[in-house]
């Protein structure tokens, strides 16, 4: 792995991880679901014209289209959009905790129901990662955490797993931008549509609602996907995954440090141990995935 990997890894794992930092300072001036349907359109605009300047295509293959659609409904409406709304009511820590655990669950779900082997330091790794989220809950529930709110979220981060399982490889043949930015459209219409029937439309216009909403918009929404799919092209999905074990550390932090969220002991030593759990599923997983060529050395 080269200096430039580690960069785009590193720069991925604090993009995906201030997202939660900046959805929370959204939910508490507008409606979750509308914010969400209005990122998504302007970040699947913004894709698609790059896209397009850069000459890609609208003609995509059939994976592509299955690749576009799953993750449209998976990743854009029900993890992000059940995320959002759950950040009403929980804090944007703990989502970022229990959100980093969509590693483990890919795991899980490849080991259970893709018959998927798992080694020994895999295995320790599972469990010593789904500790660590049971030790940080166990403190949060006895402080009287939303429970909808928490469900809300692990439900999101198990769509956000089956979706990884069900479409590997079917982003590669080229139009990478282009399949970023219509994912985009396929989560801004179906939460549009939610929001239509769910919401109230109510916003109290902030500088911070402004600024947090430009920020998810162009980084995390559009432009950290974009590093992530760069990154997989060039070092392999295995290795690339490896950089989500630091996304524990980086969400509490983003969190404590702009919305001075409080931190106790036990969620520190939580967070530690799920970031080594993780970091052990997929170093286990490097040790029996073939060598994977560079896609891209751009």
């Amino acid at each position: 792995m080269d200096l430039r990997a580690i960069g785009m890894g590193l720069a991925f794992a604090f993009m995906w991880s201030s997202a939660f930092t900046s959805a929370r300072m959204i939910v508490a001036d507008a409606p979750p679901m509308a914010a969400l349907c209005l990122r998504f359109l302007l970040s699947g605009l913004i894709g698609v014209g790059i896209a397009r300047a850069l000459g890609q295509s609208w003609r995509l293959s059939p994976a592509q289209w299955r690749s576009t659609l799953i993750f449209g409904l998976c990743q854009n409406a029900i993890y992000l959009g059940f995320n959002f709304v759950a950040m009403q009511w929980v804090e944007a820590s703990l989502a970022a905790i229990i959100a980093s655990t969509m590693p483990l669950l890919v795991a899980l779900f490849g080991w259970l129901f893709f018959g998927e082997k798992v080694r020994p330091l895999g295995i320790a790794g599972l469990i010593a990662g789904f500790a660590g989220a049971a030790i940080i809950m166990g403190a949060r529930l006895s402080g009287g955490v939303s429970l909808p709110g928490i469900a809300l979220c692990i439900a999101g981060a198990a769509a956000l797993a089956t979706a990884t399982l069900s479409v590997r490889g079917a982003t590669s043949g080229g139009n990478l931008l282009m399949i970023v930015g219509l994912q985009m459209f396929v989560g801004a219409a179906l939460l549009g549509l939610a929001s239509l029937f769910l919401e109230t439309w109510t916003v109290h216009w902030t500088p911070r609602l402004v600024a947090a909403f430009a920020y998810t918009t162009l980084v995390p929404g559009l432009l950290a996907t974009w590093v992530w799919f760069r990154l997989v092209g060039r070092i392999g999905a295995v290795r690339a995954a490896t950089f989500h074990f630091l996304n524990p550390f980086f969400g509490v932090a983003v969190a404590a440090a702009l919305l001075h969220e409080a931190l106790g002991l036990t969620d520190i030593l939580g967070v530690a141990i799920i970031a080594l759990g993780i970091l052990a599923v997929q170093l286990s997983k490097q040790s029996t995935a073939p060598t994977v060529q560079r896609a891209n050395e751009a």
